[in-house]
């Protein structure tokens, strides 16, 4: 088992930038891939980037492809989203997900995960 918790949400203005941070305690972190989804006001929890365990693995939503660059460090078990060019419509409560894994895939799909954290607010001023 894992657990996972979120930081680094705040407010920020459309063009700013933030780096949300998900650090990681129990079973080895390197043994799980990660990925980060978002839910805004009103609507469903979607998908917003995906990373393999050894981190070489990467794949992104295409709201946020270019913009968006996640990253890992096994060693500090922690999980990184670095946002640039931030939108208004990126405003939502942003998750961490992981998922026990043997291969070096990662995954897209919210169903896919076993453990998510409690969530850090990201608001995006225009």
């Amino acid at each position: 088992q894992v657990q996972l918790v979120e930081s680094g949400g705040g407010l920020v203005q459309a063009g700013g930038s933030l780096r949300l941070s998900c650090a990681a305690s129990g079973r080895t972190f390197s043994s799980y891939a990660m990925g980060w989804f978002r839910q805004a006001p009103q609507k469903e929890r979607e998908f917003v980037a995906a990373i393999s365990r050894s981190g070489e693995g990467t794949y992104y939503a295409a709201s946020v492809k270019g913009r968006f660059t996640i990253s890992r460090d096994n060693a500090k078990n922690t999980l990184y989203l670095q946002m640039n060019s931030l939108k208004p419509e990126d405003t939502a409560v942003y998750y961490c997900a992981a998922k026990y894994v043997s291969g070096t895939y990662y995954y897209p799909h919210e169903s896919d995960y076993d453990y998510w954290g409690q969530g850090t607010q990201v608001t995006v001023s225009s």
